[in-house]
């Protein structure tokens, strides 16, 4: 079985025609507009400069040593030349975006994934706590490692499918998928578009610090399973049901064995790219290289043709080049206690959600200035890297320009009123987590630095 993914109109309409829909601001347009600003800025804002120290290999901000230099206008020949320099220099974490929503495509055209998530919804017999429990832990898997994000959309359908057959309301069902994904987007682990293009950008290893982000997931996805498991044992004892009880239910096709053999294989490549990476030092270049074997032998598995493999691969990177552009683009721009800077630096990120829906754009576009700001302070890279995440990760569940989370409700046919008053105690529940992760990442010095 094969996925029509040109059937979601939401997903494959033009990034201008979704943002005039949402009210949201394109973030290429931000961000050219922030670039323009820091241009004219050089002309008007009297110039000055931080000390720096090299520490293996890395440049830091010394505190106290910002000192005024020689003022050096840029003009418009500059500003766009600054623009082709950005995308050269950011070609690594460019390509590896690229590469994984090529892989995914593949991965979704073979029909494993999905089938294998169908076939969990038709079993019957099976208990609240088990069938949540068991959604929450692959989708936020799914969601931590960058595989399912955006296209969490493609998935609420079985998430009404699950609670029709479930008997709880159809809110239940798309916070089972949504949250469940977010759980993991909250902190992910081995997310190209967000952690590794936040960890680059600070210079940090790619996708260091995995032990700790491990933990605040898990306590993440934790909150998530207990908060709908309570939710689903509230409606039992309400007596609330599912509004569509006679609506058909969709039958999948079955899962074969070549659906649970491609999912194995692509398990164990990504087991062995965190393998590498903890003991290795891999980076971008094998992150990129492991994603086209995943392509290529999810492709074999599912017997797809060499062209049509092909094909399929280039149509998923071509989903992911806006968002893999914003890189190129974001890198041309170039005594508080540290506890409650760290703390305003996670507000601040969250605030700016709001603006910019995209969190490879917001990573792109606040990790070059929040990282200096951080030296200064005594935050660590990893800290203020974690703010950022963090900030962003958070707002997602009641965000209301996210073009995705409004997708969600309209297909679940939710009122965002309604959303908001269901999924308030998790937000909280979550925001309570992220900020002590900070705290304590402040207090620990969290590092490599």
């Amino acid at each position: 079985m094969q996925h029509d993914i040109t059937a979601d109109p939401a997903r494959n309409a033009p990034a201008t025609q979704r943002n005039r829909k949402t009210g949201t601001i394109n973030p290429y347009v931000l961000l050219f507009i922030m670039l323009v600003i820091t241009a004219a800025a050089t002309w008007i804002v009297p110039p000055g400069e931080f000390g720096h120290v090299l520490r293996e290999g890395v440049k830091f901000a010394v505190p106290g040593s910002l000192h005024p230099v020689a003022r050096s206008g840029v003009g418009p020949e500059t500003l766009f030349t600054f623009i082709a320099e950005g995308m050269v220099k950011s070609a690594p974490i460019i390509f590896l975006i690229l590469f994984t929503g090529g892989a995914v495509n593949v991965l979704e055209q073979s029909g494993a994934l999905s089938n294998a998530l169908n076939a969990m919804a038709r079993r019957k017999g099976s208990s609240d706590t088990v069938i949540i429990l068991s959604v929450c832990a692959v989708f936020s898997v799914l969601g931590t490692t960058g595989v399912v994000i955006n296209s969490v959309v493609a998935f609420i359908p079985l998430g009404m499918l699950l609670a029709r057959s479930m008997n709880l309301p159809r809110i239940f069902g798309g916070g089972l998928i949504y949250l469940g994904t977010y759980a993991g987007f909250n902190d992910a682990i081995i997310n190209p578009g967000t952690t590794g293009l936040a960890q680059r950008l600070a210079e940090l290893p790619l996708f260091s610090g995995m032990g700790f982000r491990l933990g605040i997931y898990l306590a993440f996805a934790v909150c998530a399973i207990v908060f709908l498991t309570l939710y689903a044992r509230r409606c039992r004892r309400e007596g609330l049901a599912n509004e569509d009880e006679n609506a058909q239910q969709h039958i999948a096709a079955n899962v074969t064995p070549f659906h649970w053999l491609i999912l194995a294989f692509t398990a164990l490549a990504l087991l062995t790219f965190i393998y590498g990476a903890v003991n290795y030092g891999w980076s971008e270049n094998e992150m990129s290289a492991m994603f086209i074997v995943v392509a290529l032998g999810v492709g074999l598995i599912a017997r797809l043709r060499g062209g049509s493999i092909a094909d399929t691969f280039l149509q998923g990177c071509a989903q992911l080049i806006p968002g893999a552009l914003i890189v190129g683009l974001a890198r041309a721009i170039a005594p508080l206690n540290e506890m409650f800077a760290a703390l305003g630096m996670f507000i601040s990120a969250a605030v700016m959600h709001i603006a910019i829906s995209s969190g490879s754009g917001e990573s792109a576009a606040l990790v070059p200035l929040y990282v200096p700001l951080g030296d200064a302070l005594h935050i660590t890279r990893q800290v203020t890297v974690e703010t950022i995440l963090l900030g962003e990760g958070v707002i997602n569940s009641v965000n209301p320009t996210s073009s995705v989370m409004m997708a969600v409700l309209a297909i679940g046919r939710i009122g965002y009123g309604q959303w908001l008053r269901f999924v308030f105690p998790l937000t909280l529940m979550w925001l309570v987590i992220a900020i002590i992760a900070i705290i304590i990442g402040v207090q620990i010095q969290w590092g490599p630095f």
